[in-house]
């Protein structure tokens, strides 16, 4: 049975071995190409209010921050929000943060009124109710204000085993592998996470695949390559299909229509009803 994890006991290990490593400086680079992206289309309001949900080391958040905005930091593991403190410290964001010890499904509880952007990155994978807590997250988004989520995508997981020949280990339902600490608990379904976002009415601004190619190429270690090679390439192949649907990870952002645009959306369809009807 799965349920949410908390890394209070791996808290250095996570920041070295996913951080620290070529597949972290990936994941950061083209993710934060999407974030330019989101900042520039909030780019009306300053500072802006910003979620880092489940955040870690809030590596991304504190790029954000460094531009003036004030970030809300919150984890689980307290292990890690010690390692997130030191680090923001360490690079003079202090005054624009602020630190909460809680689970992500309780983060509203702390906010004086919804933020402009949230950042969800690589948390729902391990969640026992991952659908349920986006859910509970969107309605912590002003209207207007954008939703950034990273979540461990079940087709890159998928294609990962066939490639690898496991496919045994797929005819049983690809069950977590607890040796493998790291390894996130399971894969999200991309088509669950969009469905999630339109349902609440979030308009999907863009879809990016996180290490499109990158992790399949290490069970061959064949040709010549360097790193600056893979980055590229990644950049040119991760907003590309198929490629990008193959990603270990996807990164999807949307946005919150204003009140007043949900109204005209109404009104327009309200109104070409009537005409069929008349029709």
């Amino acid at each position: 049975m799965i349920k949410d994890r908390n890394f209070d006991d791996l808290a250095q290990k996570f920041a070295e071995n996913i951080y620290g490593t070529a597949k972290g400086q990936i994941r950061q680079t083209v993710v934060w190409q999407d974030i330019e992206q989101i900042l520039a289309a909030l780019s009306s309001v300053s500072p802006l209010s910003v979620l880092d949900a489940g955040g870690g080391l809030g590596q991304l958040s504190q790029k954000i921050a460094s531009l003036g905005h004030q970030v809300t930091l919150c984890d689980l593991s307290s292990e890690m929000l010690t390692l997130a403190q030191q680090e923001i410290a360490k690079n003079g964001l202090l005054e624009q943060y602020r630190l909460v010890h809680c689970p992500v499904q309780e983060i509203g509880e702390f906010l004086p009124e919804p933020v402009d952007l949230v950042l969800f990155h690589a948390v729902m994978e391990w969640l026992a109710e991952p659908i349920e807590v986006l859910t509970g997250l969107l309605e912590n988004v002003k209207p207007g204000g954008a939703i950034s989520v990273m979540f461990y995508n079940y087709n890159g997981l998928l294609f990962k085993n066939l490639i690898c020949g496991n496919l045994t280990h797929i005819e049983q339902g690809m069950p977590h592998r607890k040796r493998f600490k790291l390894q996130p608990q399971q894969g999200i379904k991309p088509d669950d996470v969009y469905q999630c976002l339109t349902d609440a009415g979030f308009e999907i601004m863009g879809k990016t695949g996180v290490r499109t190619f990158h992790d399949y190429m290490q069970n061959f270690r064949v040709g010549d390559y360097s790193f600056e090679q893979v980055l590229d390439m990644e950049q040119k192949l991760c907003r590309q299909e198929p490629f990008l649907s193959l990603g270990r990870y996807i990164h999807v952002y949307a946005r919150k229509p204003f009140a007043e645009e949900t109204s005209m959306t109404t009104t327009n369809t309200n109104t070409n009803n009537s005409n069929k009807d008349k029709g």
